[in-house]
């Protein structure tokens, strides 16, 4: 029975799992609202006659999160605060049919690719002339922009491929295109993602294109900042780093998750890469783009990690000092290739693992922050939170990263969106405080 009047054709969409997914969420509205569905995105109200939920299925944490979700929209139905429930993304495509049989509520489910498979269930037309068209979940200043889908590595703990397939490079001409959409609408930051950013172009130019990529899009009239996430250290193209030395809009930042530095490890975890290969990459970056930013993500606890391995890890981490770092938990997943191996690392060892190594991480980052004070930088205005604005600098990725603070008073105004220079005056662990210069 129902307990209150649903607006017809309007959509709640609620997104679960990373910035990958974030995109496909944006251009399924964006898709929608070009069908005359009035669209949200995780809204608040209860009033929606249709949810479409985007799943995580990663990691087991993610995947409990998806599940949980799912069953909370599933009980809304039941009692008449939904007529329709839609699930897609990678929970779903991964098991889809385990989830048909365990919760049969759900109207339908979908994979990654079936977005005009969702559009048809809902009685509404897949407009080809929207390719590359989204309505952004982020504030329009900045945008994730997905450069490829699926991948092809061979990463023993990752179940990626089996939700996204393999790697599909997106063309060149393709991108600048939408990168034009994007800036025409005022986002000024392109945060660059894939599965593998390394990998861009092999498939359909028969190379490695990242470099021509990155040229192309600094091209693109008011695009200022442009970040390059998730690169893979096995075969970086190290033309990439030239076109960041020489483009001013190209940000000295790069997210390379390494995930461990132990041959033993590496090895294992079938990552085409040594610890002196990574060592050597590390530096010559660092040499190639002096003052670059580093962001790597971590695994602690795989099957078969030691003690030593571990300290080999900490150490490592003492000595690279990376810019910034995060570190998951193994998961063991099935069908994977690890998880043929014995997952002999307990839960509690690898949390303790993972803590020591953030805890080693939290003092090196306050030491980088501390040498920051009386330094002036360009920071781009994210939001205005309590009595601050909140910004970050080049070197900072939103969400993940260090954020800037400015004391909000009837001296300073400074507009969402916006840049503006400041002076460090403070730094703790992860935030700098600033002013106005």
């Amino acid at each position: 029975m129902k307990t209150k009047s649903l607006k017809k054709n309007k959509v709640n969409v609620v997104t679960l799992g990373c910035s990958k997914n974030l995109v496909d969420s944006e251009v399924l509205m964006g898709q929608l609202k070009a069908n005359k569905f009035e669209v949200e995105h995780e809204g608040k109200d209860d009033d929606h006659q249709i949810v479409i939920i985007n799943t995580c299925g990663f990691v087991e944490n993610a995947k409990q999160e998806s599940i949980d979700t799912i069953l909370r929209y599933v009980e809304a139905k039941r009692e008449g605060a939904v007529e329709k429930v839609y699930v897609t993304g990678c929970l779903s495509e991964r098991y889809k049919k385990d989830l048909e049989k365990e919760i049969p509520e759900v109207d339908a489910y979908f994979g990654t690719r079936e977005l005009p498979k969702i559009l048809k269930t809902l009685k509404a037309d897949y407009k080809h002339e929207l390719v590359g068209e989204r309505l952004l979940t982020t504030p329009q200043h900045y945008a994730y922009f997905k450069i490829s889908e699926g991948c092809d590595r061979p990463c023993s703990f990752c179940a990626i491929p089996l939700m996204r397939g393999g790697h599909v490079s997106v063309p060149i001409e393709d991108l600048v295109s939408r990168a034009k959409q994007l800036a025409a609408k005022g986002t000024k930051e392109l945060l660059l993602i894939a599965q593998d950013l390394t990998y861009y172009g092999l498939d359909i130019y028969k190379k490695r294109e990242l470099a021509k990529l990155v040229d192309a899009l600094s091209d693109v009239n008011g695009i200022d900042w442009i970040r390059l996430h998730y690169a893979f250290p096995s075969g970086f193209p190290m033309e990439v780093l030239e076109v960041m030395k020489n483009r001013s809009n190209v940000c000295n930042y790069l997210d390379m998750p390494l995930q461990h530095i132990s041959d033993n490890m590496l090895s294992s975890m079938r990552r085409g890469i040594t610890k002196q290969k990574t060592i050597d990459l590390v530096n010559k970056i660092r040499d190639k783009v002096p003052g670059i930013a580093l962001r790597t993500t971590l695994i602690a606890g795989y099957p078969g990690e030691t003690e030593q391995d571990h300290e080999e890890m900490l150490k490592w981490v003492e000595e690279s000092r990376f810019e910034r770092l995060g570190i998951f938990t193994y998961s063991h997943e099935e069908n994977t290739h690890a998880f043929k191996l014995k997952d002999d690392v307990s839960e509690k060892l690898k949390k303790k693992r993972a803590d020591a190594v953030m805890a080693l991480q939290q003092d090196i980052s306050f030491q980088l922050n501390q040498k920051k004070i009386g330094q002036e930088f360009k920071i781009l205005v994210d939001r205005k939170e309590s009595d601050f604005f909140v910004g970050r600098t080049e070197f900072d990725s939103p969400d993940v990263d260090n954020e800037v603070l400015v004391k909000a008073d009837e001296l300073t105004y400074l507009r969402i969106g916006d840049y503006a220079t400041v002076k460090i005056t403070e730094a703790s662990d992860f935030d700098l405080y600033a002013k106005l210069v």
